[in-house]
């Protein structure tokens, strides 16, 4: 550090954030990948399997732009997890179906989200882990809820299932 520097008056939360956020994901994708899913396809067949919904409700639930929902539904498609259909409710609309096969994928994928989200926090001691998630879900409802405007927008990273 020179002397032009400004020091640090506070930890590096957006570092501590955006690293743990980024391995996390980085292990999540290369757990979910051994079954052929990326964490976006498992999202959108859990999500699918909970409630008939659209193709935009699932995106926005997803965080994905359509370009992207499109891409992974056609991977769902090809690979036999999901089909787009007429919705029962309103037949203008298309819903996402969830296949039987699919629906089986979808209970292996939660599970191997489950255990990388168990193998992460059982590193922690359980008084840490348990503030931890105090803590985040505290921000995450609270203070940290709600992206601010920005003039420059922020590259969001793609969000957790919900």
């Amino acid at each position: 550090m020179t002397a032009l520097s400004p020091g640090r008056g506070e930890p590096d939360l957006s570092y501590y954030l955006d690293h743990t956020g980024h391995v996390l994901r980085s292990r999540m994708a290369a757990a979910l990948a051994e079954i052929g899913l990326t964490a976006r396809m498992h999202c959108v067949l859990v999500h699918a399997l909970e409630e008939e919904r659209t193709q935009a409700q699932l995106a926005e639930i997803g965080d994905l732009d359509k370009t992207t929902m499109v891409v992974t539904v056609d991977a769902l498609e090809r690979a036999g997890l999901a089909e787009r259909r007429p919705s029962s409710a309103d037949r203008r609309a298309r819903i996402i179906a969830v296949t039987e096969k699919g629906a089986e994928v979808a209970r292996r994928s939660q599970e191997i989200v489950d255990g990388v989200h168990r193998e992460a926090l059982g590193s922690l001691p359980d008084a840490d882990r348990d503030a931890l998630l105090r803590a985040l879900r505290t921000l995450a409802a609270g203070h940290l809820a709600t992206p601010v405007e920005s003039p420059r927008p922020v590259r969001r990273a793609r969000q957790t299932e919900r």
